[in-house]
């Protein structure tokens, strides 16, 4: 396979936002769309499942590990164009800025780099620790926006070694969900095609910098999986969890963030099976007191975790 690194037994605890997570059977890492595609194929002919690991944020890694391949992807080219295109009434047309990203490429980072030349449409980004792939896979949003505003469409490889560009409507977006989510072994992204509108560089820069100071004054700093369940129809889950008096509970090296309701912290040394006690936990506990069911923003991977507590 030619890649940039193929190991064994490689601890996924070091390549995840909350540092929690048991071996890969096989890591590789690659740094191109081809060398993705030609891992993919490699795990295909080994007989293989894989999954395709971003910037490990959003996850929750099983203490047992992962069977099969787990793939970095650091494949992060990145192609701008113009376009012109008909404003919302269709009485003149405007600039409009394309883009093609790589799957591994940086969503913040491209949301910097972008906003910073005038094009509005991905500031909301700037602090979401994703890569481009992930986000079009989960939704990833914040600020009231999300990566369904900007997405035109997206090249996806599957399991018969097709490649075909899916719309908006094929990925069937909703609140942090696509049709590929969860479904790694079956389909991966291997690039996006994004759309974004001109606006002065300055309004761009000043709401990254709010969107900034806001995540700094209301989220941890200590490692974290990101929000770990959705916020249910007109409300909060860090609201609900806060009220339930549950801010700040702990089990083991696992707790409840001071800070943000919605976020666990690993304290260190935390495990996989601490994080779902505190999950099963928070989920009962607000269930009773407030007849809500909370449900897992966060994807489940590895031996033995499952979603049901």
């Amino acid at each position: 396979m030619r890649t940039s690194l193929h190991r064994r037994d490689e601890l996924l605890a070091r390549h995840t936002t909350l540092r929690i997570g048991g071996p890969a059977d096989y890591f590789v890492i690659v740094h191109s769309r081809d060398e993705l595609i030609q891992a993919v194929q490699w795990a295909q002919a080994q007989h293989l499942n894989h999954f395709v690991l971003g910037n490990g944020s959003n996850i929750l890694v099983s203490d047992a590990g992962i069977r099969g391949v787990v793939i970095e992807n650091h494949a992060d080219k990145v192609l701008e164009y113009e376009i012109q295109a008909k404003c919302a009434k269709g009485r003149r047309y405007e600039n409009r800025e394309r883009v093609v990203a790589e799957s591994g490429a940086s969503l913040p980072g491209l949301a910097n780099r972008l906003s910073r030349k005038g094009w509005s449409g991905l500031e909301w980004a700037i602090g979401v620790p994703a890569t481009v792939g992930a986000a079009v896979v989960t939704n990833a949003g914040a600020h009231g926006g999300s990566i369904s505003d900007s997405l035109v469409r997206a090249e996806i490889f599957d399991t018969t070694n097709s490649i075909e560009w899916w719309t908006c409507d094929r990925l069937q977006y909703d609140y942090r969900h696509s049709n590929l989510k969860g479904r790694s072994n079956e389909f991966v992204v291997l690039r996006a095609e994004l759309e974004l509108q001109r606006d002065d560089p300055a309004a761009c820069i000043a709401r990254m910098n709010q969107y900034t100071e806001h995540r700094r004054r209301t989220q941890p700093t200590e490692p974290s999986v990101g929000s770990m369940f959705k916020n249910p129809p007109n409300d909060y889950a860090g609201r609900l969890i806060e009220a339930a008096g549950l801010k700040g509970k702990r089990i083991g090296q696992v707790q409840v963030s001071s800070v943000h309701a919605n976020f666990f912290v690993n304290l260190g040394g935390a495990t996989a099976k601490q994080v779902m006690e505190l999950v099963a936990l928070v989920r009962t506990t607000v269930r009773e007191k407030f007849n809500v069911n909370l449900e897992l923003e966060i994807e489940l991977i590895g031996e033995g975790l499952t979603a049901d507590c």
